[in-house]
């Protein structure tokens, strides 16, 4: 098994299923409803809508990088407004998640294991990500997923 092929796995793993710590992101997911993603159960801290927005934003950002382009934060910004509150708009959310992760897989699944190295960003800057290797950055996507999979399940909960 090539390193991309075991990059792919623990990609699909973090967000489809079969995560070693425990549920994957969409697992998390199941059975969120508009109105319980719009939820604030925490104050201060994101909906489930709005992490869903940024996971969102972040994989169409590193999309665009391994496809050389400079990004240095998502275009509709780090944490997106929601702007459709409805079942629709959530749906649509989720679709959209669901649509960029596996497009950035396929991306990934067309990489030789000789670009693990590239710098995709060559400013370090933790707010962006940059200044690491295409292996850490994509190792940090499947990070990210099981990260913000972790704050969800809490916010279920509240």
């Amino acid at each position: 098994m090539t390193e991309i092929e075991r990059l792919t796995d623990q990609l699909q793993r973090a967000f489809y299923r079969d995560a070693w710590c425990g549920p994957s992101l969409l697992e998390t997911l199941e059975g969120v409803a508009a109105a319980q993603a719009a939820a604030r159960p925490l104050a201060r801290a994101h909906s489930i809508r709005e992490i869903v927005l940024h996971v969102s934003g972040w994989k169409r950002t590193v999309h665009q990088r391994l496809e050389g382009q400079a990004v240095r934060l998502p275009e509709e910004g780090d944490w997106p407004r929601v702007t459709d509150a409805s079942e629709r708009g959530w749906q649509e959310t989720l679709a959209q998640l669901k649509a960029r992760h596996d497009a950035l897989s396929n991306a990934v699944r067309g990489l030789g294991d000789a670009r693990l190295e590239d710098v995709l960003i060559t400013e370090t800057s933790r707010e962006t990500g940059g200044g690491v290797s295409c292996y850490v950055t994509l190792h940090g996507v499947a990070q990210h997923d099981l990260y913000h999979g972790g704050q969800i399940s809490l916010l279920k909960k509240g």
